[in-house]
């Protein structure tokens, strides 16, 4: 759109610039031709003049002539570029230059003519006189034509001229047309540059009068969608928060009823069927989890967390939290839950980086054969902090690792219980923090290796 703009204003400034130099151009023609006129007009006044130079005729048959003072001047003046000649009615050459000989006017009237003589053109005028000798035909010829002098001299003194103009004009529009989008390019980076998630808006005092409207109408749009969007939030955090009264009622009863559907049945012990009971406890777990991961989600929201100032995070500390925290269920797997940490510290929030952690985790044990092991991991580097969890499970095929970060998105085939809002709750916490989630590969191409950089 501003490339176009920017065209769009270079050829309405450059096009009037064009227009004038070609007026000007025209003009001078114009100017040219009048003095042609006049030149005209002077060498028809000078045919009588001619013919009364002629005073008698010489011994050899040729005229002798005295020349009038116009008619001395004329040709002293400009010898090279004047010429004359005097021919008898059938066009043959009494006196003058040769080349003017051979043609008649049919008559009394001036007769114009333009000819190439020498590399030049001639402007002559012939026309039938009386003279002391009869009539006889008089040429004079003028290679000072000022429209010939115009077409030679268009390029240096008219054409070119122009065009340097009009290519410093150019360069000097183009600069006052940049400096004068400046604005409106600064709006376009800002808006590129823009994460989808940053709803704030434009200072509309930075913009200039023409394009304030334009900013207000985005701050205006975007106003709209964050108080859309913040509407949502809150609906989906209300509704995880009431859900998690009754579904842990729920759970705890069911839990209850599981017991006693896989213990042994005494007299009068209520008969329950297991498979059934366990069916109904898992559904209550899974939903428990799904309105826990829900109101994460909500408040792992960036515009949300730009309400709790960030403070400094031991990832160590963090990581050896987590190891504590899903010992049990890693042993009650068989799968070795280690830990390679060492110092590292960044600033953010804890609440947050736990539950980005702790989703990593809990997937990785969740999903990993028993017997098999996981590792989590954390490190300093120059500038950032690493914390990694890999595991020695069936991991993500390569062309699904950016599918299963997304919202209750779920790989085909996989078994256990699961949402699929674990990777995509643990991205947008490491979105909030600057960074970002990478799946990949673990040691040796086995499992997968789920890594964030902050």
């Amino acid at each position: 759109m501003l490339s176009g703009l920017r065209r769009r204003l270079l050829v309405m400034l450059l096009l009037p610039l064009l227009s004038l130099a070609l007026l000007n151009a025209w003009f001078d023609y114009q100017s040219a031709g009048d003095v042609a006129q006049q030149q005209e007009r002077h060498l028809v006044a000078l045919m009588p003049l001619f013919a009364d130079s002629v005073i008698g005729e010489a011994g050899d048959g040729t005229p002798m002539l005295l020349l009038a003072p116009p008619v001395a001047e004329f040709l002293k003046d400009r010898p090279i570029s004047t010429a004359f000649a005097l021919t008898d009615p059938d066009g043959r050459l009494l006196y003058g230059d040769d080349w003017l000989a051979g043609t008649v006017p049919p008559g009394p009237e001036p007769e114009f003519h333009a000819e190439e003589h020498g590399g030049s053109t001639w402007r002559i005028v012939r026309q039938r006189q009386q003279t002391v000798l009869g009539e006889l035909v008089v040429s004079a010829a003028d290679a000072g034509d000022p429209r010939q002098q115009w077409l030679r001299s268009i390029l240096l003194k008219v054409l070119l001229p122009n065009l340097v103009l009009i290519v410093a004009a150019a360069f000097a529009v183009g600069w006052a047309v940049e400096r004068a989008l400046k604005p409106l390019l600064a709006l376009k980076d800002a808006v590129e540059r823009r994460s989808p998630r940053d709803l704030s808006t434009f200072d509309e005092g930075a913009s200039p009068e023409e394009v304030r409207p334009l900013v207000q109408s985005l701050n205006r749009l975007f106003e709209l969608v964050n108080a859309q969007a913040e509407s949502q939030r809150r609906f989906v955090a209300d509704a995880a928060h009431q859900l998690r009264t009754p579904l842990a009622g729920l759970q705890s009863q069911v839990e209850a009823w599981a017991q006693a559907a896989n213990a042994e049945g005494g007299p009068g012990t209520l008969v329950l069927d297991a498979e059934e009971v366990n069916k109904l406890r898992n559904a209550a777990r899974r939903t428990s989890q799904l309105a826990n991961q829900l109101l994460a989600l909500s408040r792992a929201d960036a515009r949300t967390v730009q309400a709790h100032s960030r403070r400094p995070v031991e990832l160590k500390a963090l990581c050896e939290d987590m190891l504590s925290t899903h010992l049990d269920a890693a042993a009650a797997r068989r799968i070795d839950l280690g830990l390679d940490a060492e110092p590292a510290l960044v600033l953010g929030h804890d609440w947050l980086l736990r539950e980005l952690l702790s989703n990593l985790v809990d997937n990785a044990v969740r999903y990993t054969p028993e017997g098999g092991t996981v590792t989590i991991r954390c490190r300093s580097l120059a500038d950032r902090a690493l914390l990694e969890v890999e595991d020695d499970g069936p991991g993500v095929p390569e062309e699904q690792r950016t599918l299963v970060l997304e919202r209750f998105y779920r790989v085909p085939g996989t078994h256990g219980e699961g949402n699929g809002l674990g990777l995509a709750i643990a991205r947008e916490i490491a979105r909030v923090h600057h960074g970002d989630l990478v799946l990949g590969p673990g040691t040796g191409g086995r499992g997968l290796r789920a890594s964030v950089s902050l």
